[in-house]
């Protein structure tokens, strides 16, 4: 029996990790989500069976997590156990398989967001506290516009009727 694995990407959230099995004009898909790894299984659209089985980093649950299928790929939305914590990868080995990448493209450093969200918002307030703050207007004695100046000067709309 000749089975391959499916090409895997993933990405985490502070509740989810997301894995896609990227698997085009998949059939007898079988996705098992339990509360320490997850196994799938597919035949792609030449027939060849492919089959994944990874150990999670750490505890998820299982109820609370789900799959969905396209005609591009198998989307796994797994639910952390304890969340808001980052998983430095996806597996429990500390070996990264040929198969399986981090989804770039999703990926984001959510670790410290609050904080760094927090500080943005203190600045922006600085920001429009200085706006805010009501100074006389600049003078404007030393502007030497004069009446030929204005008259060569072409406004794109004209007062014409």
């Amino acid at each position: 029996l000749c089975r391959q694995h499916a090409r895997t990407l993933w990405y985490d959230r502070p509740k989810y990790v997301f894995m896609e099995f990227c698997v085009e004009d998949s059939t007898d898909v079988d996705v098992l989500i339990e509360d320490h790894r997850i196994v799938f299984s597919c035949k792609n659209a030449d027939g060849v069976e492919l089959h994944n089985e990874i150990e999670f980093y750490a505890k998820v649950n299982s109820k609370d997590s789900q799959d969905k299928r396209s005609g591009r790929s198998i989307t796994c939305f797994v639910r952390k156990w304890k969340e808001k914590v980052a998983w430095p990868r996806l597996t429990k080995e500390d070996i990264k398989p040929v198969w399986l990448s981090v989804d770039f493209d999703n990926w984001r450093d959510w670790e410290g967001d609050e904080e760094v969200e927090l500080a943005q918002v203190e600045h922006y307030a600085e920001l429009l506290k200085k706006v805010s703050t009501k100074r006389p207007p600049p003078g404007m004695d030393d502007l030497d516009v004069s009446k030929d100046c204005l008259s060569t000067l072409q406004f794109p709309f004209s007062a014409k009727k």
